[in-house]
């Protein structure tokens, strides 16, 4: 049977989906405005769409995810604040991103060009999403919240003080040797 043990939840697996079509979408639409009218901005827009949808609805798994996270992982006090941080600023983003999706839909069944504000909505959102994500990366780089300990060091603890494998006459440290 599969057990999560490096990962003890699927948060991080699906907020990575959630930031990558979110903003590829955003992007999409943006540059299927400077398009309008062309041959190839019916599929950009359709692209855009999708990943706008797509977007959407895989945040509502990751928001669930992202709460089971919350009320599972071992922490402190001072990652229990930067947690809650996190989780509140995705329930903001989350909320507006629900405006540009029913804009879309409606834009999308009435055949209609979408407008600046529905652009800068989407913007809006895709700020607070990386926002969101910034903190998120906070909250396991910082405070290391759902990760495995590190490596125990040795010595200085430097990058020096081991090997990557390689010999010591591939090190290069020969100046006069040209590459």
């Amino acid at each position: 049977m599969f057990q999560m043990e490096i990962i003890p939840n699927l948060h991080p697996v699906f907020v990575h989906f959630t930031v990558a079509l979110i903003i590829v979408s955003t992007a999409l639409f943006i540059f299927a405005k400077f398009l309008k009218g062309k041959c190839s901005d019916k599929m950009i827009l359709n692209t855009a769409y999708v990943n706008l949808w797509l977007g959407t609805f895989i945040t509502i798994i990751t928001v669930v995810a992202g709460l089971y996270a919350y009320y599972t992982v071992q922490h402190d006090n001072p990652s229990h604040a930067a947690m809650t941080n996190h989780r509140n600023w995705a329930f903001i983003t989350s909320s507006l991103l629900i405006v540009p999706l029913i804009l879309s839909i409606i834009n999308y069944r009435k055949k209609t060009h979408y407008t600046a504000s529905f652009i800068i909505t989407l913007v809006i959102a895709s700020g607070l999403l990386l926002t969101t994500a910034y903190k998120g990366g906070e909250v396991v780089y910082r405070y290391g919240i759902g990760v495995m300990s590190l490596p125990q060091t040795q010595g200085d603890g430097g990058h020096d003080s081991h090997s990557h494998g390689e010999k010591e006459s591939e090190t290069h440290d020969n100046k006069d040797e040209t590459w």
